[in-house]
């Protein structure tokens, strides 16, 4: 059915509201169930055995001694999920992840596994499993890792995107340009040229809840897979693939998810949870520990970025240039690309060019994490931007509103702003109490702009209305954020009823269409879109029953407020009927009342925001702590407010986790020194002052509501608002992140050297 996404202005009575969560009493009584509380009949207990070693050939396994322990009831290695990928390249390296086949190439890769009755004998039978290594020499820097004479990780990568193709393999795979103008004219006009290089570390989402998915393969080669995910449908479609199995057969349930943060858009455990299955034909339950989920699924990148900015005397940015390099784990990404498209796109730029490497390494493979790439890539240049603003004189602010991109722009990775708010989130930043407030001795406060894109992409929703006159909403994108509040208001905004007549429900794959993957902040967006259509899918079969309950042309029947009005003074006689009379007499006029909608959504409307941070150093011990920090972010619309500022606050959270202590530590001997909480450390609650926020609403004018997403855009801005707010506590201009006490440290010392 034809359906017209465009922005129409509206009053709200549902949308806007802020109702209690659906799901909120479920998962504080402990009835919510996630990835490790589903069970089936007879299921055994799955392990893994990893690598010891951050590169080595694998010459031998030996199964045998495990096979034959009492209680094991399956035992897999490579060649129990044999090569079916058809050459697809991607696909191929979600199966050597899942289960490594000639090499193991991070600490932590999956070699083999088990099946047992219980959790004793699975690890006992582990370390009855004999694998003959070969020890190959090691990267895990990302700079080492792109020189020449660096320990190849894969000889058949040959660096893509140069004009002429390599003579010699790399770790580099691809190498990507963006941008527009003459870098060189621009910098020639600039008074004024900052250029500064700048490393992050990398970084876990720290989610709470781990891996975990219970798989059940029956002999008429259908299966089942309850499983922890961002994304059940694109989890069917590669296990699918990978097993041989047909994608029809598999049924895939996601289960309550309790944190993601991008780090569950990728398979990692399930194949061999299948596998196992498969084999013993038995369900089988695997559950990562803390340990595995550090070593063995996806961080974000780490990386290494050379900046260069110009600009005239009177603030004008004549060019800017950026190189950046991002490890990709030991298979290849775009996680560079997608840096080099996101570092300028806060600005309106004549000349401007980026340039992106991907680069392997002996870590674990890189998943996204929340805006994928874009913090890393808005440190440096905010950094240098603030650097820039010194050397003019200019307030920080005001040089950022200056050059800020508007209506019209170009953006520096090709298209043409429509309505964006990156301009109404500075000018609301310099005007905002938090800029004036005074600051003590050893305080700074540092601002940072950031850019996100948000995707749609392909969505389906059922919406089906009960004989009470109660509605079900089921949609396949995964409540990672709230959404299944935020879409019932707008089922509830639609319908014209109240919201707690309806309820959301997240369907599995043999219950709905196919939907894209809960990420690229485009949850509530898509699914609203797809929840609006169906929801007027559903108002013109309400029309119709209406008009046959009156015996009148469904034409002079109008829907208004919930109910059904006969329009014309000629049926001054009729009177409304609500939602609920309608779907009462439903059984006699037609049957069930439903809308149905499946679309691509399109038109997701890209994201900005500007923070604030104070922080305050101990000049002594190099400890900083943030003492007060604001959001400020456009988000189109937001349908439900509290969910939103949680959005805000919680990208906020965790950009000051990344920017002040989280990091992987890697030996000499590639292995990681902190899998776990204990040394890996993410804020708690005494590390995080009350993050303010201030949504501003400019309406995206692809919705019909105006929303954008909001999921990933607040944690774009946090490492380089803190950066800035350390380096004008401290006097030094901080370059490496996280700024961990001894980092702050030797800044100083560094400079008193200097």
């Amino acid at each position: 059915m034809n359906f017209d996404p465009r922005f129409t202005g509206r009053n709200f009575s549902s949308v806007g509201t802020r109702p209690i969560r659906p799901d909120g009493i479920d998962k504080v009584t402990g009835r919510a169930r996630y990835g490790a509380d589903f069970n089936m009949a007879g299921q055994l207990v799955g392990r893994v055995l990893r690598s010891p070693h951050a590169h080595a050939v694998i010459k031998s396994i030996d199964t045998s001694k495990a096979e034959k322990l009492a209680g094991v009831k399956a035992v897999i290695t490579a060649k129990d999920l044999p090569d079916l990928t058809d050459g697809d390249a991607a696909m191929y390296d979600i199966l050597d992840n899942s289960m490594a086949r000639k090499k193991a190439l991070y600490d932590g890769h999956a070699v083999a596994a088990v099946a047992a009755i219980d959790a004793r004998i699975a690890r006992q039978a582990l370390k009855l499993i004999e694998v003959d290594y070969e020890v190959l020499p090691h990267v895990t820097d990302v700079d080492e890792a792109a020189q020449h004479h660096a320990p190849l990780i894969n000889d058949q990568v040959f660096t893509e995107g140069l004009e002429e193709k390599p003579a010699k393999p790399s770790n580099v795979t691809k190498r990507t340009q963006f941008g527009h103008g003459d870098v060189h004219k621009g910098f020639a006009q600039a008074d004024f040229i900052v250029e500064r290089s700048f490393k992050t570390e990398q970084t876990h989402q720290g989610y709470i809840e781990p891996h975990a998915c219970v798989a059940s393969v029956n002999p008429d080669g259908t299966a089942d897979l309850w499983v922890c995910t961002q994304g059940h449908f694109v989890y069917r479609q590669h296990c699918a693939q990978l097993l041989g199995l047909e994608a029809s057969k598999l049924r895939v349930t996601s289960s309550e998810i309790g944190g993601g943060f991008g780090g569950k858009t990728h398979v990692w455990a399930e194949p061999v949870a299948l596998a196992l299955s498969r084999k013993a034909g038995r369900p089988v339950k695997l559950v990562m520990t803390r340990d595995e989920v550090f070593r063995a699924s996806g961080p974000t990148s780490a990386t290494s970025i050379d900046v260069r900015i110009g600009a005239r005397k009177d603030g004008t940015i004549t060019a800017a240039e950026a190189t950046l390099r991002y490890s990709a784990g030991p298979y290849a990404g775009s996680w560079a690309e997608i840096g080099a498209m996101t570092a300028f796109a806060c600005y309106k730029l004549e000349n401007v060019k980026t340039v992106g490497f991907e680069v392997l390494v002996n870590r674990p493979k890189t998943a996204a994490y929340r805006a994928p790439s874009a913090p890393m890539a808005a440190f440096a240049v905010e950094s240098s931007i603030d650097e820039l603003a010194k050397e003019l004189g200019m307030d920080a602010v005001d040089f950022r509103i200056k050059n800020a991109a508007q209506e019209g722009t170009r953006a520096s990775y090709g298209p043409v702003y429509g309505p964006i708010g990156i301009g109404p989130t500075l000018e609301a930043v310099k005007k905002h109490p938090h800029m004036k407030a005074p600051l003590k001795a050893n305080q700074g406060r540092g601002m940072a702009c950031g850019f996100w894109f948000n995707f749609g992409g392909q969505t389906c929703t059922d919406l089906n209305i009960g004989m009470d006159g109660s509605v079900s909403l089921a949609v396949g994108t995964v409540d990672v954020g709230g959404s299944r509040a935020s879409l019932s208001l707008v089922a509830a905004e639609e319908l014209g009823i109240d919201y707690g007549n309806v309820k959301a429900i997240v369907a599995d794959t043999s219950s709905l269409g196919y939907n894209d993957m809960t990420d690229g902040s485009r949850g509530t967006f898509s699914s609203s879109m797809a929840t609006i259509s169906a929801a007027r899918n559903a108002i013109k079969i309400l029309r119709d029953r209406a008009a046959q309950m009156w015996d009148i042309p469904v034409d002079d029947v109008t829907w208004e407020k919930g109910h059904a009005i006969a329009k014309g003074e000629k049926y001054g006689n009729l009177s409304p009927l609500s939602l609920k009379d309608i779907a009462a007499k439903s059984g006699t006029t037609g049957g069930p009342i439903a809308g149905h909608s499946e679309l691509v959504a399109d038109g997701a409307g890209v994201s900005f925001a500007t923070h604030i941070c104070d922080i305050e150093v101990d000049p002594e011990t190099g400890a900083a702590r943030v003492i007060r920090y604001t959001v400020v972010q456009d988000a189109g619309k937001a349908v439900h407010p509290t969910y939103v500022e949680g959005q805000y606050q919680g990208g906020a959270a965790q950009g000051i986790g990344w920017a002040l202590n989280e990091e992987y530590i890697y030996g000499k001997d590639g292995r990681l020194q902190n899998a776990g909480f204990l040394d890996y450390r993410i804020p708690v609650c005494s590390d995080l002052p009350m993050i303010d926020t201030q949504i501003l609403e400019i309406p995206n004018p692809n919705h019909p509501y105006g929303v954008r997403g909001v999921g990933e855009t607040s944690i774009v801005p946090p490492l380089a608002a803190i950066a800035n707010a350390v380096s004008n506590a401290v006097g030094v201009r901080m370059t490496h992140i996280p700024m961990s006490p001894p980092r702050i440290l030797a800044a100083l010392d560094a400079e008193r050297e200097g």
